[in-house]
């Protein structure tokens, strides 16, 4: 009887578990709100290059140029040494502001925040114009299964 209660109970555990909630994920950005978008875009940056990220920045300004701001969504998801281009003493920052008030959307990572805060006992400091992400990667995955096409420059 004892090996009987035994396996009674490791059942009666692995239906505890296995009926229990997932685990909680962190939040990634909504979608964008852009009910007359016809075109859905996200740029992924993950080197610290300046050419790529002036390669990014002309990519997103050309996309709005091309089609009308309202008929495109364009989102840049930086992530790793990528979120270089979202610090407050990068000179494209101006550049970047000028995309999100044009109705683009500049993602920042925080898992990379995390990590370098981490290893620099320092948060690093970002601008206001980018929407923070948990995972930059997710967020990407997240875009791509709602649309989006993913293009990295």
């Amino acid at each position: 009887m004892k090996g009987l209660s035994t396996i009674l109970g490791m059942l009666a555990a692995a239906l505890l578990i296995a009926t229990s909630a997932p685990p909680a994920r962190a939040q990634q950005a909504p979608l964008q709100d852009k009910p007359f978008a016809e075109h859905k875009v996200v740029l992924q940056l993950s080197d610290n290059d300046p050419r790529k990220q002036s390669m990014v920045i002309s990519v997103a300004n050309n996309l709005m140029k091309f089609y009308d701001p309202d008929k495109v969504a364009v989102e840049i998801v930086a992530f790793g040494p990528g979120i270089e281009l979202l610090r407050p003493e990068n000179p494209n920052r101006k550049l970047v502001e000028s995309l999100v008030a044009q109705g683009a959307r500049v993602d920042i990572c925080l898992n990379t925040v995390d990590t370098l805060e981490r290893e620099t006992g320092k948060r690093p400091d970002y601008i206001a114009a980018a929407t923070p992400v948990q995972v930059g990667v997710a967020q990407i995955l997240l875009l791509t299964e709602n649309g989006y096409t993913l293009v990295r420059p």
